[in-house]
């Protein structure tokens, strides 16, 4: 059996903790039942010995798994990772999702997405990330009663998105640190509102709107702070045509949005302007994570 997860950028701007989107960015992990339990990675943390030994992905596959059917059985997991850790691009979110539904689909069930959603709550406690990776698309979500609630949109396929990756890390604890326990009344409408309307813009897809959409006043920019050069890029983005321009998660990623005929020249003055950085163009991801029958 095999899995693919895919990369999400979830706030979106004014979105705190509530607004994501997935992109064809992905995870793939191989799944074999064998004699003697086994580990390979490719790509992203392949040089982490650690990941080995201490694998998120391996210990909420095997707890679930033994959960299902109260056995111990060993596998060869072998991982392909495409999504870079710690940088706003929903890496732990592709893992928790994608351990959750293989274990379900190793064990003999079906692998609900709601049931995979719901549980992968126990893990990530917000579910703006691990919605869009569990069902595509533009996704609007809350959580009441320990239960996910989520509209879902297609992306449509004129846009693109082109990411700027730094090569710097933030950790998405250190992240919230820098955050405010309180915020202004100016601040909570500004967000509410702003968030509305950029998920009434998916949903009527009226792309034209959601620079004017995604203006935020409760992380964004303070989050900004610990990299000058986001400021720069969402500066050069605005000035060569992007449709939105926004944090990816936590950061450090940036996300940018623009007509699927621009995104070539787009991201060539981008890569120009930074180039220490990955400026990588993806499709939006509208199917979620998919299970592949060996």
């Amino acid at each position: 059996m095999n899995i693919i997860v895919p990369a999400t950028s979830a706030n979106l701007g004014p979105g705190f903790d509530a607004l994501g989107l997935s992109v064809s960015l992905y995870n793939e992990v191989s799944i074999q039942s064998a004699k003697f339990s086994s580990v390979s990675i490719n790509g992203e943390g392949s040089e982490n010995v650690n990941l080995k030994r201490n694998n998120l992905f391996i210990s909420i596959f095997n707890e679930i798994f033994t959960e299902l059917t109260g056995e111990n059985e060993n596998f060869r997991v072998v991982f392909d990772n495409k999504i870079p850790f710690s940088r706003g691009l929903g890496s732990s979110s592709a893992v928790i999702v994608g351990a959750i539904a293989s274990a379900y689909v190793m064990a003999g069930f079906k692998a609900d997405r709601q049931v995979v959603l719901n549980r992968a709550l126990t893990y990530e406690n917000h579910p703006d990330n691990i919605t869009p990776a569990t069902l595509g698309g533009f996704i609007s979500a809350v959580v009441d009663s320990g239960r996910v609630y989520a509209n879902k949109f297609e992306v449509d396929d004129s846009l693109k998105a082109v990411v700027v990756i730094p090569n710097v890390a933030m950790n998405t604890n250190q992240s919230r640190s820098v955050l405010p326990k309180n915020y202004t009344i100016k601040e909570c409408v500004n967000n509410l509102s702003h968030a509305a309307f950029l998920t009434s813009c998916f949903c009527s897809k009226r792309y034209d709107l959601l620079k004017i959409a995604c203006k935020d006043m409760m992380h964004e920019e303070r989050r900004m702070s610990a990299l000058d050069e986001l400021f720069e890029v969402r500066k050069l983005a605005y000035e060569n045509g992007a449709l939105m321009s926004s944090l990816s998660g936590s950061g450090s990623s940036f996300l940018n949005i623009v007509y699927a005929n621009d995104a070539q020249n787009f991201r060539n003055k981008l890569a120009g302007k930074f180039n220490k950085f990955r400026v990588e163009i993806f499709s939006f991801d509208n199917d979620g994570f998919q299970i592949i029958q060996s």
